[in-house]
């Protein structure tokens, strides 16, 4: 892979060119299936920076933080706080990296497009919206005697991938990401109606080593009916809980695509959504009087799944591969 190092007023011209495209956050437990339409918006300000080869030391990013009021900080210091929040700093050093990527890129993309709820900020530190955000302070006191080596870990990792994002057709990538697959991840227009060229499923290595890989969640049938009902009031769910289920149909990836729940087709991303499923990769199980969810994986399942990006490490993948890996056809610059 050529490497590219993309100057700061290369940078300027990139936030001009993007692209909207139509998919929700990044975060590892969006189940947003609305799309979103962003315009572009002005380019954010700039800081010279201590030498020209710091270019995330170059831009600011005004971030929405959790009380309401809007913080700037460099590029540098945002995606520390990102890195931390999003993934485990337990992890390999190019998948830290990759993660570092993954959310500059998203970062860039979500600077460029705009955003309606946050229109005073560039970025917000709500998951559901933007990405994860920890001070360093309380990533410290989440790591507790771990807080030296993480901290420098993901230190390294921004400074190592410095300016480096991902492209598609010399436009950044919406570079969403997740938490864990049930070995495949998901295109896009599965998720939300839209196909985007480099957010295609693949093949993704993590497994049973993945905590809470595997996960239930189990209701009485009356419980079940009082919140499918309430959002289905056409269901008829009479009889037995077994013969409330049928006719699923899976996604390439295998998740849920919809089923038939007493007579009513739902999503399986409107199912995941109103029983809490860590993801759509489940199966239904009923008793005489309860219904169980099976579930595998966490989250979207869309993009770069971070437990397979570590499992990708681990196998001596760089975090350039790692990226090619889970986005199809992009460039890095």
């Amino acid at each position: 892979m050529k490497r590219v190092m993309a100057t700061a007023a290369g940078l300027v011209l990139i936030l001009f060119l993007l692209p909207v495209l139509l998919v929700e956050g990044p975060g590892r437990t969006g189940t947003e299936e609305a799309p979103l339409v962003l315009p572009a918006t002005p380019t954010p300000a700039r800081v010279q920076g201590e030498t020209g080869a710091e270019k995330d030391a170059q831009t600011m990013v005004r971030v929405a933080m959790e009380g309401g009021e809007v913080a700037e900080m460099t590029m540098a210091d945002y995606l520390w706080s990102v890195t931390a929040a999003e993934m485990p700093a337990s992890f390999e050093p190019e998948a830290l990296k990759a993660q570092t990527v993954t959310a500059r890129t998203y970062t860039v993309w979500k600077m460029a497009a705009g955003e309606s709820n946050h229109p005073e900020a560039d970025v917000c530190t709500d998951i559901n919206c933007c990405q994860a955000f920890l001070s360093r302070e309380q990533a410290a006191a989440n790591w507790g005697a771990s807080a030296a080596e993480y901290t420098e870990k993901v230190s390294a990792a921004v400074a190592a991938t410095d300016g480096q994002i991902m492209t598609y057709d010399g436009q950044p990538i919406q570079a969403v990401f997740f938490s864990s697959s049930a070995g495949r991840t998901e295109d896009a227009v599965a998720v939300w109606g839209n196909a985007v060229p480099y957010l295609v499923g693949v093949d993704s290595p993590e497994g049973e080593d993945v905590p809470s890989y595997h996960t239930e969640v189990t209701m009485t049938a009356a419980e079940f009916k009082e919140i499918f009902l309430a959002s289905y009031p056409g269901a008829d769910l009479s009889g037995a809980p077994s013969g409330w289920f049928r006719n699923t149909t899976l996604t390439a990836s295998g998740r849920v695509a919809a089923m038939d729940v007493g007579g009513v087709t739902v999503k399986g991303t409107q199912l995941r959504s109103l029983f809490s499923l860590r993801s759509t990769s489940f199966t239904v199980v009923t008793g005489e009087d309860s219904v169980t969810f099976r579930v595998t994986g966490y989250g979207h399942g869309v993009g770069m799944s971070q437990y397979g990006a570590n499992a990708l490490a681990r196998q001596g993948k760089t975090w350039r591969e790692i990226l090619n890996w889970y986005y199809t056809g992009i460039e890095i610059g």
